[in-house]
This record gives structure tokens, sequence and C-alpha cells, in this order.
């Protein structure tokens, strides 16, 4: 962003990355506080609910779920443009690699928590050490007099430098902090003691994430790199650094590795979150599911499907995707230092003033930042995190309204009764084996004077309906057989007129026997029951039936 304004843009990047380390440190000693305060997890959600309110939690829920599915396209795009740096061949293929590369980490995560982390450790030390090396032997050669060589001339600059394009590189350089609230909304995934241990690694990631933030701002200024989608910033400083040597691709492979795993902070938060707002009905139910692995199966194909979509919409360019990172992340985490503020206000621990003033600092500051990110990412693609933010907080409230709703209902349970003899309706097509284990399990219900089997003619030409009467009074003569014409050749509706007529003549409770034919193979599913898929669509809102399969297994 400061490359637009030439050289005099560039001469602000050193001051604006120590002022992104500054509030990186202000949030990491909010944030421990939180850990140390809320050690059952749960992060914004959880302290915005407790001390601001639902309507501030579920705000901070939307903003929270926003960030973690732009988290996963984001890392996934860098880390497949990392990869592109050494091998512009792939390029072409850029969307292709970044979806295999989320169905892979859908699959890691599916198989459980604890091989998903096994299958991380190592790509995370390799890249830590060497991009560490990298930078201290940078270091080195401009200590020793052999400076790395300049990879580009900056030009000079043609205008002043405005304090939006200031703010621009500001906001874009804040997306270096998203993940940080991550470790305080897992805190239960620890090993014990669970919050003095999320702290520890809390201020590991900071010290980890600031020093290598800093060296590779101070390296890309100095050899002048011009990020592009061939080549990121990383890439530039190996190249001038250490060119074709096994460290440059050693940072490079890890780098990218790195960047893809980087999703998987996204795939341990959102579903845990997912189930702690399901628990407290504002999702769905069916997010509280754990596979067999004991993980949090369908949250984790939701956001891996999402983040898909997401990739392909944007077509895998990281830079498209930023404007819509980190806008999430800085509501989380002003809501969150808000909640803390007011969470000291009413504890009576022990030197809870000063814990007061560390998040109410944390909170203006980051309350800033959000609205800069905002503002300044606003035409961008920012505007569509604003709009889809309070959009998924309404959800989240008609989705508690309707669990009250049908909580409600559900907990007045009526005296039970008898209904009478079944009336059982029997839709046939033909006079076949499927049909005849219809009616055998409508037999097995109720007496043969109570089933109608409903014949529905849609076709004059056909040869069967003029012999099907002739051939059901042989095969079953106590079961009546009633032929319907339907003059827009549509089975449904003659079939629900006969069920009507059933209610009118006092039947309470129709069943609907519907014959279901299973083929062996599973590609051959579509090939049979379109019908009764579409019988069991329109009777399953109609008052006073009850819809049943009879299942006839077709052999090889």
């Amino acid at each position: 962003m400061l490359l637009l304004a030439g050289t005099a843009g560039v001469a602000f990047d050193i001051p604006i990355a120590v002022a992104i380390t500054l509030l990186l440190a202000i949030v990491v000693i909010s944030y421990r506080q939180t850990i140390h305060a809320y050690p059952n997890g749960g992060g914004s959600f959880t302290v915005a609910s407790r001390n601001l309110g639902r309507t501030a939690g579920l705000i901070a829920a939307g903003s929270l779920m926003v960030d973690y599915l732009t988290t996963v396209a984001v890392s996934v795009t860098a880390g497949v443009a990392a990869l592109i740096a050494f091998a512009p061949a792939i390029n072409p293929y850029r969307v292709v690699i970044d979806v295999v590369a989320i169905v892979a980490l859908i699959i890691i995560n599916l198989r459980g928590v604890r091989e998903a982390g096994a299958a991380f450790i190592l790509p995370t030390y390799v890249f830590v050490i060497s991009l560490a090396g990298l930078v201290l032997y940078a270091a080195f050669r401009v200590a020793t007099g052999n400076p790395p060589h300049q990879l580009h001339t900056i030009p000079a600059a043609s205008e002043g430098v405005s304090l939006f394009l200031v703010l621009r590189a500001f906001a874009g350089g804040c997306t270096a902090m998203t993940g940080v609230e991550a470790i305080a909304n897992g805190v239960p995934a620890f090993e014990p003691p669970e919050s003095r241990n999320a702290a520890r690694t809390l201020t590991v990631l900071a010290c980890l994430l600031g020093a290598l933030f800093l060296g590779v701002a101070l390296l890309g200024r100095s050899i002048g790199a011009v990020p592009n989608d061939q080549a990121n910033v990383i890439a530039q400083i190996g190249q001038a650094v250490a060119p074709n040597s096994p460290l440059f691709y050693i940072v490079q492979i890890s780098s990218a590795a790195i960047l893809l795993l980087a999703a998987n902070t996204s795939f341990n938060g959102f579903p845990r979150l997912a189930a702690v707002m399901s628990r407290d009905d504002y999702f769905p139910h069916q997010f509280t599911h754990r596979g067999l692995k004991l993980a949090y199966s369908n949250g984790i194909l939701i956001i891996g499907g999402l983040a898909i979509v997401l990739v392909i919409v944007f077509g895998g360019t990281t830079h498209a995707l930023i404007p819509l990172y980190a806008v999430g992340v800085f509501i989380c985490f002003t809501l969150s230092q808000t909640g803390m503020v007011v969470h000291w206000l009413h504890s009576k621990e022990r030197r809870r003033h000063m814990k007061l003033a560390v998040n109410a600092a944390g909170a203006v500051t980051t309350g800033v930042v959000a609205v800069i990110v905002a503002s300044t990412k606003f035409l961008e693609g920012a505007w569509i995190v604003l709009v889809l933010v309070p959009l998924l907080s309404f959800s989240f409230w008609a989705i508690h309204r309707h669990y009250a709703h049908a909580r409600r209902q559900l907990a007045v349970v009526p005296k039970p009764h008898r209904v009478g003899k079944q009336r059982v309706i029997v839709p046939v097509n033909d006079l076949n084996a499927a049909t005849a284990a219809a009616v055998d399990y409508a037999l097995s219900i109720t007496t043969a004077d109570r089933i109608t089997a409903v014949h529905v003619k849609v076709d004059t030409d056909d040869k069967r309906d003029a012999t099907l009467p002739e051939r059901w009074k042989a095969w079953a003569p106590d079961v009546e057989l009633r032929l319907v014409t339907s003059p827009y050749r549509e089975l449904i509706s003659p079939v629900i007129e006969v069920i009507d007529a059933c209610h009118r003549e006092g039947d309470a409770t129709v069943t609907v026997v519907l014959p279901d034919i299973l083929p062996k193979a599973w590609y051959q599913v579509l090939l049979h029951n379109q019908s009764e898929l579409a019988f069991k669509l329109a009777l399953l809102h109609h008052p006073g039936v009850v819809v049943t399969s009879v299942p006839f297994q077709l052999r090889e």
C-alpha cells in the first residue's frame, strides 16, 4: 500500500510496523486476563454475552465466524502463493490447489484434534526456526559489511503521503494479528492447568510474531521488496539474502505449509464456537454433534465448504480476500475487552483496578483500529462484512426464538388416546413385488376393508391400466383399488383428494404407505423413487397424515 506513494510512502513502513507490534502487545496482555477470568473458553462470545448482554455477544459471534471463514480462505491462498514463488508453472492451477488444500484440511480435522495437532507440529517448528535463521543471517551480513542487494528501486514520490494512505497501510498490516483470539476461545483444549498454559502460549505467540514481523518489515524495506501474486515479501527476502540456497527453499516450503496450516485455527475455533452457541439455542443443534473421532464434524464440514466457495468466487487471489479480513476480528477484540472492563467493575478481585485499566486501554485501542480498518477498506469489500455480521446476529436471534417456541409446544404432553382403526392409503403405479410389500405392511396394521389402493391414470394409452383392475381383483379381492383419472397428468393432487375425502368421512388420521425400491448400487438411486420423494415432500405438512415407506431391496 505504501508503495503507491513511492519513497515518501515507504518511509512510513517501519513506524507502522512498530505501531502494529505495540498494538499486538496491548491485545495479548488484555487477552491473558481474559484467559484467567474465563478458563472455560468461548472467547469474545462468552465475555460479551455475560457482561454486555446477549446482543453484543451475538455480534461478537457473527464477527468471529466471518473472521474464521476468511482466515481459511486467506491462509490457504497465501500458502499457495508461497508455493508459486518458486514454482510459477503451477500458477494457472491456483484455485484447484486451493480447493485441494482445504479438502485435505477437512479430512485431517475429521480425524480428530490430537491427530490434527500431531500433523502440524513439524511444519510449525521448521517455519519458525528457518524464518528466524533467515532474518539472523541477513543481520549477520549487514553487520559484516555484506548487506543483501536491492531487488527493486523504489520510485521517487510523485505527491505527498496522505493520512488516508497511511491508515490503509496500517489496516492492511493489522491482518497479522488475526488468530490471536483463538487461544482464548480454546482454553479447555490445553493440558492442565489450562489457563496458565494458554496464557504462556499466548505470550510465546506474541514474542515470535512481534520479532519475526519486525524482522521481515526491516528486511523488506532494505531490499526494496515489491510484493506480487508470484512472489510475496518473504520470497523476495529469501531471493536477496540466500538465493537458490537450501535455506531459501526451506523457508518457502515451510512458509507455504504454515500458511496452509494457519487455516487450522479456524477448523479448531469455528466448530467449538458453533457448539457453544448451539448449546445456548443460538445455532442449529446439529453443530453439537461429535464424530467418531470426537471432532465437531458438522462445523468442520460447513466452514470448509464455505471457504471453498469463497476461494472460487475470489479467484484464489489473496489480495482480493484481504479487505474482508481483520474487520471481524477487531470488532471481536473491542467487544471482548469492553466486556472485560464491565467484568472488573463488578469484581472484588485484588488488583482489579489495574486489570480494568489494561482492558480499557485494549478496548479503546482496538475500537479505534476497528473503525480504521472498516473505513479504509470499506469500498474494497469490508462493507460485505459490515452487512453480513448484523444479518448473522439477526439469524442467531431467529434460531433462538424458534427453539424457544418449539420447546414451549413440546412441553405440553397430552394424554394418550386411541385413534380407532387405521385408515391406510397405498399409492400404486402397477401390481408388482414392491406394491405387494406395501400392501402386506398395510394389512399388518389394519384390516383389509380399511385399506384403499389408489392408482392415478396419467397415460390413457398405457395398456397396464386397462388390465390392472382384473389383475388386482385376482391378487387381493378384499383390498379396494380405486382408479383416479388425472387430466393434467399430475400424480399427487388426486391422492390428496382421496385423503381429504377420508378426513371428511371421519378418519382423523390417514396413513399413506409408499412402496420404496432400494437398488443395490448407490449410483442407481436416482433411477428410482422420484414419485415417492415427491409424495413425501407434498404430504409432509398436510394435517392428519402419517407417511411411511416400505423398502423393497433389489438383488443383483
